[in-house]
């Protein structure tokens, strides 16, 4: 090449168009520009060479993360969360409208966020709009304004300044949404099936487990596809947990509606029948379920069903996950995962025979093409330089306490895991390089 570069990165093994190859990359202002044979001779300001156990992956796109801030701060801030993204190979996430103060529902709410995120964030912060009972005429705005797109719930969200929506309120945002060809993402449990479950009590989890049944899921999802048939909306299933829901979303996209769905590495890790008693670093919501389903789900991502894998990172403070008494009916229900979501999901996924460039495509470049960013999530020429050094043979054990997470309270803790980001770059500038 004549033109000299910022950063030439020569790797042995790189994920490139799906598969493992031999590279080098050139980065100039941020962004690709060259892919080339490994030996390619550049001029550049900064020349890497990874190792033969290193594999040069783009940077993930995580499009399902907490962050809390501003009003409870206390669980988790854009400082603390994008510190633990950027140490897990995540170098884009996107803030759910929920869980801060105030809840991203208006445009004022949303520059809040901004402002607040500017200063603080290492890795690239986006965030999504929030459809509640009475904020119809906030959602063009809120669209013109940026957001990707807008969260609702179909039940109690946790949190009493983010209400559901109603069917007929749904109906109605969706045709809203539909207008400018945005997108509705969905908390998919039905308030109805949950109501009548048992409730929540003790400290055994399939007491709990038996409060969120599948079919309060199979229920919601249903609903969500019919009014997607009907209004033309596209439509994203959050956090699917429900294996049983898999044949009507691949029938539904079959018939043209419009549907995507996501899972998160608690899903593919862990099961039920695993759960100590007590365990409420475990509960979320939806539930983790039996380990048939969970091979079920893994099933979905081999034939395509669930698009992506994201977090769901949703942290709180350590009280408020009620360790002492282990009560599962009292306990927060939400998983931290932002650190070590990349190695959790490269220790299940190979050990089924999953390569890492299925790992990538589930985790960058389908949650980047989900929301519109198609120059992040993937290794090619005019693409952001958002790139992560992975040694996917490294073994390591999680301890909580050494993770960014604001709260050392996560379900990871102590679990044996392969796979290690040593390097991270950010549109072509280096962050952080481990030993």
């Amino acid at each position: 090449m004549s033109d000299t570069l910022d950063l030439l990165i020569r790797a042995p093994r790189a994920i490139v168009d799906g598969r493992e190859i031999a590279v080098a990359v050139g980065v100039r202002a941020g962004r690709i520009v060259h892919l080339g044979s490994f030996d390619t001779a550049a001029v550049a300001g900064e020349v890497v060479e990874l190792g033969s156990d290193e594999v040069l992956i783009p940077g993930l796109v995580d499009t399902h993360v907490h962050v809390n801030e501003p009003g409870r701060t206390e669980w988790e801030g854009f400082a603390s969360a994008t510190r633990a993204a950027e140490a897990g190979g995540i170098t884009t996430i996107i803030d759910m409208p929920l869980n801060s103060i105030p809840p991203t529902v208006d445009v004022d709410a949303l520059e809040i966020k901004r402002r607040v995120a500017t200063d603080q964030s290492v890795v690239n912060v986006g965030f999504w709009g929030g459809a509640v009972p009475g904020n119809l005429d906030q959602l063009r705005p809120l669209h013109d304004a940026g957001v990707f797109g807008f969260k609702c719930f179909l039940l109690h969200s946790g949190v009493d300044e983010f209400p559901p929506l109603s069917l007929p309120e749904l109906e109605k945002a969706l045709i809203e949404i539909a207008s400018f060809d945005g997108l509705m993402i969905v908390h998919a449990e039905d308030a109805d099936v949950i109501s009548s479950a048992p409730q929540p009590v003790g400290t055994a989890y399939a007491g709990f487990l038996e409060s969120r049944p599948c079919a309060a899921e199979n229920v919601a999802i249903s609903r969500v596809i019919e009014l997607s048939r009907r209004t033309g909306c596209r439509v994203h299933i959050l956090h699917l947990s429900s294996s049983d829901a898999l044949p009507m979303i691949a029938t539904a996209r079959r018939a043209g509606v419009r549907v995507t769905a996501e899972t998160c590495p608690h899903y593919l890790c862990f099961d039920a029948e695993d759960i100590p008693a007590g365990a409420t670093q475990f509960k979320c919501c939806p539930p983790i379920r039996e380990a048939g389903n969970r091979e079920l789900l893994w099933q979905g991502l081999s034939d395509g069903i669930i698009d992506t894998v994201v977090t769901d990172h949703s942290p709180s403070t350590v009280d408020l996950k009620r360790l002492d008494t282990g009560d599962f009916g009292d306990a927060w229900g939400g998983i931290a995962s932002l650190q070590v979501s990349l190695p959790a999901v490269w220790t299940e996924a190979s050990r089924r025979g999953f390569d890492l460039a299925d790992v990538v495509r589930w985790m960058a470049t389908n949650t980047a093409d989900q929301v519109g960013l198609t120059d992040r999530g993937r290794i090619a020429v005019s693409a952001v330089a958002d790139l992560v050094v992975f040694a996917p043979d490294e073994q390591f054990t999680v301890d909580v306490a050494r993770l960014h997470h604001k709260n050392a309270v996560t379900a990871y803790d102590q679990l044996g895991l392969r796979g290690l980001v040593r390097r991270t770059w950010l549109a072509g500038a280096s962050l952080l390089v481990r030993g």
